[in-house]
């Protein structure tokens, strides 16, 4: 028998923004957290529930209160992130770390360092497509090329396809010197690093001129099809819905593709959507298509850019 457990908890912030309009993020967490009973009150949330679920919940909510603090809101769409987090951490093994992709060219152990990356690498092992979502320094394109690489290894696929909408660059390539290639190159170049570690060069050197493996700019992807291949489009934040529809639909037989990008800094103009944020509205449930969502806490660069990350979300930026 379930021990039930009751606590009281202070809601130290506006009630209105913690409790959502007509109490939706209580209504979020009562749905997620199924045998939990929460009530909120002027400035108290009264929880009653098993005591596992009440402690991963306190958890969630101590959370909120956090991000909540000197800002506006917390929307449903960070709630549910949130609590995909919680779920996440409970379901992966403690040895999770023991998991090698690959070793690099000096023999340093490619694996996950956090969770996040765990769940990120299942997801690519039982789906032929994955979104990763999440910030930067959460290992989204390093691991992508690592379970590439990996992949190609193994004679699972036959080429890998590497791209990026070469945005930054807008209409400003006719005036850059050098012909196309010295002019792409420069956004592509985060590819070319992750690969070069990878793979001994004179490999990858006759890999890239005979195109088992190819770098390239998403406009050129337009009218490929893409069989036997494992296909990462990076900065994918960056490309309209059309371009996002374009790409996901190069997908040939035996293929594998992965799309990674930061949905927090969309280069493009204001008025364009973007095709990152734009797939999540309508392939979300699709079989087959996994979703992961990396946060600061799967951040692997310098200790202090997970502290930059949490700073500027507190502030909504």
């Amino acid at each position: 028998m379930k021990q039930i457990v009751s606590n009281r908890i202070p809601i130290e912030v506006d009630p209105a923004r913690f409790f959502g309009v007509q109490d939706a993020n209580l209504r979020l967490l009562e749905d997620f957290f199924e045998d939990v009973k929460l009530v909120g009150r002027d400035r108290e949330l009264l929880i009653e529930g098993p005591g596992p679920e009440v402690n991963r919940l306190l958890e969630v909510i101590g959370v909120m209160l956090h991000r909540l603090k000197g800002r506006d809101g917390f929307t449903g769409e960070e709630l549910k992130i949130l609590l995909e987090e919680s779920e996440r951490e409970r379901a992966v093994p403690d040895n999770y770390q023991d998991l090698t992709v690959l070793l690099t060219n000096k023999k340093r152990r490619i694996y996950p360092r956090t969770a996040g990356q765990y769940q990120y690498l299942q997801a690519v092992e039982n789906n032929d497509i994955v979104m990763s979502i999440g910030p930067a320094g959460t290992g989204k394109t390093y691991l992508a090329v690592a379970m590439a690489v990996k992949a190609l290894s193994a004679r699972q696929v036959q080429r890998i396809v590497l791209a990026r909408p070469a945005v930054e660059a807008g209409e400003s390539l006719g005036f850059l010197p050098g012909d196309m290639k010295e002019k792409i190159d420069p956004y592509l170049r985060p590819l070319y690093d992750a690969l070069m570690e990878m793979i001994p060069p004179e490999r990858l050197h006759k890999q890239l001129e005979s195109h088992t493996i190819e770098v390239l700019p998403l406009a050129f992807m337009r009218g490929r099809n893409l069989n036997n291949s494992f296909v990462i489009l990076d900065e994918a934040q960056n490309t309209t819905p059309t371009q996002m529809k374009m790409f996901l639909t190069r997908l040939g037989v035996n293929s594998q593709a992965i799309v990674t990008g930061d949905i927090t800094q969309v280069d493009l103009p204001a008025e364009v959507t973007s095709g990152l944020i734009h797939i999540q509205e309508i392939l979300m449930s699709v079989e087959g298509i996994a979703f992961i969502y990396l946060t600061e806490k799967d951040v692997v660069r310098h200790r202090l850019v997970r502290a930059i990350l949490r700073a500027y979300q507190d502030r909504g930026l």
